[in-house]
């Protein structure tokens, strides 16, 4: 392997409550990335079930554990495509229900993620809150942090997964209309401020009267955007990259006078605020 990584972002339509349909589409779809030489897929968030439900009692039937009947059929084309996915479902965890993302690989479950920021909106206003620590895996295809949606709008979030030796941070959501601003101008800026590779799958479609635009979006660390999605439309996104490449944080414009570290330069012992719980913070309101 020269150390290059084809990844695939899948921009589609979910269709709501219609798991078995959903699950069905996704498993072609990783076929044909597959044969087009992706290593890593992406979906988007709640990719197996939909999003916009009226209640966590609609939402319960197409909820699954991880590993569940869903994931484990994925699970075999990755094993049988030698590929990594990485798809958005919800989790079923006992009494509690997480909208999750999980990567899967050609050995097995590599790692899930449950959604730690919350917006009210969606399946979102009635799941619990994120309780996995953010986690960085170390794969053949690169060192992958995941986030959902949301998430992206945190800082701190890109920053951490950084911090753990993060090459690329793969961002399933789902965009609805309206915040377009979200993919033109986060995406590349969290890229820039950890120097990575990051990978936002938004969905398509309209679902109960509220519309996805698409527009997915793979940036590098320069603002550089490898590839960028159609708006409104199913979409395929094909980007080969190097993930160590990710790994040099010290940049050298002109050697001993123009020089960046973007890690190795800050200045932690300021940000005491960051990590203060919300009523300790609330001086800024």
């Amino acid at each position: 392997m020269d150390g290059k990584v084809k990844i695939a972002e899948v921009q589609m339509e979910p269709t709501i409550l219609d798991k078995k349909e959903k699950l069905r589409k996704c498993l072609k779809l990783i076929q044909a990335t597959a044969q087009e030489g992706a290593r890593l897929i992406v979906f988007p968030e709640c990719a197996l079930t939909g999003y916009v439900f009226t209640s966590i009692e609609e939402a319960t039937p197409v909820a699954e554990p991880i590993p569940g009947p869903g994931t484990d059929e994925i699970l075999a084309a990755c094993q049988e495509l030698n590929v990594y996915v990485v798809i958005g479902l919800l989790e079923k965890d006992g009494n509690k229900c997480y909208n999750a993302v999980t990567l899967l690989g050609p050995y097995g479950l590599v790692g899930k993620y449950r959604k730690v920021h919350l917006p009210y909106l969606g399946i979102d206003r009635f799941v619990n809150h994120g309780d996995i620590p953010f986690t960085v895996y170390d794969t053949e295809v690169g060192r992958i942090g995941m986030g959902i949606c949301y998430d992206g709008t945190f800082p701190e979030h890109a920053r951490v997964l950084a911090l753990q030796g993060a090459d690329i941070i793969v961002l399933p959501s789902n965009w609805p209309e309206g915040i377009e601003s979200f993919p033109a101008y986060f995406v590349p800026t969290r890229a820039m401020e950890n120097h990575i590779f990051y990978a936002a799958v938004n969905r398509i479609g309209e679902e109960r009267g509220v519309t996805f635009f698409g527009r997915s979006r793979f940036t590098y660390w320069q603002g550089t955007i490898l590839a960028d999605g159609k708006p409104n439309e199913q979409d395929i996104l094909y980007t080969t990259i190097k993930p160590a490449a990710a790994r040099e944080k010290h940049v050298v414009a002109v050697p001993g006078e123009m020089e960046a570290d973007f890690i190795h330069d800050r200045r932690p012992e300021f940000y005491g605020l960051l990590s203060q719980p919300q009523a300790d913070a609330s001086r800024i309101r």
